[in-house]
């Protein structure tokens, strides 16, 4: 399949093309043109205001004055420099690699990622990575350059469902990395000790980064529909694989299910994140559009 012949509303057809860059680019481009939307262009130069200098930043913006003054380093930020900041923080772990009838949710958390990071450099945003299992895998740094993107379909091409994970323990190590401000965007199934996620999600608001939680399940997860008797096997490798009869599991599963989303949906609104619930059968414009309005609060309120 070619990718002007995948659909945009089904993300395990455009999984199909292969190719995670054309993939991403196909997905945001759709979804702009349907919106109307259109990458920033051009760019101001009009001084905002100094921050201190960090490994990576442009020398020539160092403001040697203020150097002079206080012998520490100082860059002028500048207002085309002082857009979003945002870091993709993707679950890996072993429950991820869970596939129905769709594309397993490491798929479409992989595919969910590089859109949003093409879409950010796109609008002249600063798109960071974390990818992570039973302990962080890769950590960038947000940056605006446009060899980000490729950067971040190799290293989203490149992971693979790893182990167990304490979900709350790893997010906590995470959150001392962020240096700045910034937009977390984390994808994941959410599978964990909610207290412990709660606690994670705390800290994160705690340090005034703005969090959208992209809670990704298969559809079988929310439905349901096995009928004949199925063995299930934990993905994350802690308890050998048992043989149910789901009609006298269904109702108490769905039960068990629709209350765990619930105490998650509102733990996040409890502390100011926002919570966006997919399975791997939907569209991503929905998800590209929560981002432009998380973007849009972002923005605004640095103003």
């Amino acid at each position: 399949m070619s990718p002007q012949d995948a659909p945009l509303h089904d993300p395990t057809a455009l999984a199909g093309v292969g190719n995670l860059e054309v993939v991403a680019k196909r997905i945001v481009e759709g979804f702009m043109m349907g919106q109307h939307l259109s990458p920033h262009k051009g760019s101001s130069v009009e001084f905002v205001e100094h921050r201190q200098y960090h490994p990576g930043d442009e020398v020539r913006h160092i403001d040697w004055r203020a150097y002079g003054k206080t012998k520490r380093y100082f860059v002028k930020e500048y207002e085309d420099e002082t857009n979003l900041r945002c870091r993709l923080i993707v679950d890996c772990s072993g429950s991820m690699a869970y596939a129905g009838k769709t594309l397993s949710k490491l798929a479409y958390a992989r595919q969910l990622a590089a859109a949003l990071g093409y879409l950010l450099l796109q609008q002249r945003d600063a798109v960071g990575w974390v990818t992570f299992d039973t302990k962080i895998r890769d950590n960038i740094e947000p940056s605006a350059k446009p060899q980000a993107f490729p950067q971040l379909v190799q290293s989203l091409s490149n992971v693979v469902p790893g182990g167990e994970t304490s979900l709350g323990s790893v997010l906590e190590r995470i959150v001392p990395t962020l240096s700045r401000r910034s937009l977390v965007v984390l994808l994941s199934d959410c599978f964990d000790d909610l207290d412990a996620l709660s606690r994670a999600l705390r800290q994160f608001r705690h340090a005034r980064h703005e969090v959208l939680l992209f809670h990704i399940v298969a559809p079988e997860e929310e439905e349901f529909p096995f009928s004949r008797p199925t063995q299930f096997r934990d993905l994350e490798g802690t308890h050998s694989p048992q043989l149910v009869d789901p009609h006298r599991l269904r109702s108490h599963y769905l039960t068990k299910y629709r209350e765990f989303c619930n105490e998650l949906r509102g733990l996040s609104t409890g502390i100011g994140v926002d919570y966006c619930p997919f399975t791997t059968a939907m569209p991503y414009a929905r998800a590209l559009g929560a981002y432009l309005d998380a973007r849009a609060r972002v923005t605004k309120g640095r103003r």
